[in-house]
């Protein structure tokens, strides 16, 4: 029998992941800005597959330094204001300025390297995918401060920051994102060099920031430990938008318009269950095994829950978008769509437990794995299970 103690924290984690799953009706709007703007990916032959490269790459940029404040606020290594904050604050933000280079560079390479098998993209290409990755993540560097902003207000207001903060960033991050990559492949298609000069500013902040703080210990261990997460994660999303390239979903464009709001509402379960996981790991709350999660599972089933209802309500959103909605489109629609998410959401909150988890046992800093790792493999799995799904509704 649940105490009221466990009653009113499943309460408040429904509550607030309901509504910080809300902003990933947002995701629905970045599917209809692809739809929009197929005319323009098409004239690349890499541009769909790089898609979820782009939106991984934010997304775990997003997610480190989301997860950081949050644990950071709760800790009390970082202050709610942007002007006359800690060192560890200012370390953190200019960590994130060098962590996209790099991260711009190695989603790059990989997506030439998969492209040269998969894609039938030629060496030729690779200037033009480094170029508008590195201007379209420079761009989104702008989300950093959002970012800042959603973590301080929440973190104020009484919110805990582990289950508000990322949730609404990855979907921002996903509309801005997706945005700033169709405006630069418009630009590139018009003015390659502006491109070009864009990406070069990210160049020209990270040199500036390498030559002054490379020596401080903090700074450095972000580097390296989120390298080591971005190379598993550039490998990873180049997985996704290989299976995205070369799987047609023909005139299912209900499927198309809700599936970045599916990636991300499975992204941000992980997201919350591996945050929150982080911080009590931080505070002493949970024990660094296997075995707690079950004393995990207020936080688990709360996000469970609203992710499912958030699940219903795109269905409903997607049909009513697309001019299709009767009750039985619904239920059918539905159907696959729950399945999807009983699979996916199983796998994320394993993983996003055990991430933080393990890396906790090897002195790692959990926040610099958990979002950044599930968050990709979230778009993966939710894809592959949703494909898994609609072939099972198929087959009945």
């Amino acid at each position: 029998m649940p105490s009221t103690a466990d009653s009113k924290m499943f309460s408040k984690t429904f509550k607030e992941a309901l509504i910080a799953f809300a902003f990933d009706f947002g995701g629905i709007f970045a599917g209809f800005i692809v739809a929009y703007q197929l005319n323009v990916f098409e004239r690349f032959p890499w541009a769909i597959a790089v898609y979820p490269a782009v939106l991984s790459a934010r997304g775990m940029i997003s997610g480190l330094f989301s997860g950081r404040l949050g644990t950071a606020l709760h800790v009390g290594t970082v202050n709610t204001k942007i002007f006359g904050n800690t060192e560890n604050f200012y370390m953190l933000f200019k960590a994130m300025v060098v962590v996209t280079l790099e991260t711009s560079i190695a989603m790059s390479l990989f997506s030439f390297l998969f492209g040269s098998f998969f894609w039938g993209i030629s060496i030729a290409d690779f200037s033009a995918i480094l170029a508008v990755i590195t201007a379209t993540m420079t761009l989104g560097l702008i989300l950093s401060l959002f970012t800042i902003i959603v973590s301080f207000t929440t973190f104020k207001k009484g919110l805990d920051p582990d289950v508000i903060e990322y949730p609404i960033m990855s979907t921002v991050a996903d509309i801005f994102i997706t945005i700033c990559y169709a405006i630069t492949l418009n630009l590139y298609l018009l003015f390659n060099y502006a491109v070009a000069f864009i990406g070069l500013v990210n160049v020209i902040l990270a040199l500036y920031i390498l030559s002054k703080d490379i020596r401080k210990e903090g700074f450095i261990r972000t580097i390296k430990e989120s390298l080591l997460t971005l190379i598993f994660v550039a490998f990873i999303v180049n997985v996704t938008g290989t299976i995205l390239k070369n799987i047609s979903l023909g005139d299912m464009r209900e499927i198309y318009t809700v599936y970045p709001a599916l990636i991300d509402t499975v992204g941000d379960v992980g997201s919350v269950v591996g945050s929150t996981a982080t911080t009590k790991l931080a505070l002493g709350l949970l024990k660094p095994s296997f075995h707690a999660l079950r004393d995990h599972a207020i936080q688990i089933f709360g996000a469970w829950l609203a992710s499912i209802i958030m699940f219903v309500l795109f269905s409903a959103a997607s049909l009513t978008i697309n001019g299709t909605f009767t009750p039985n489109a619904f239920l059918s629609f539905t159907a696959p769509l729950l399945i999807t998410n009983i699979i996916a959401v199983t796998a994320i909150i394993i993983i996003s437990f055990g991430i933080s988890i393990i890396t906790f046992q090897k002195g790692l800093d959990p926040d610099n794995f958990v979002i950044p790792i599930e968050s990709s493999l979230a778009d993966s799995i939710t894809s592959t299970a949703l494909l898994i799904a609609l072939f099972l509704v198929e087959s009945i």
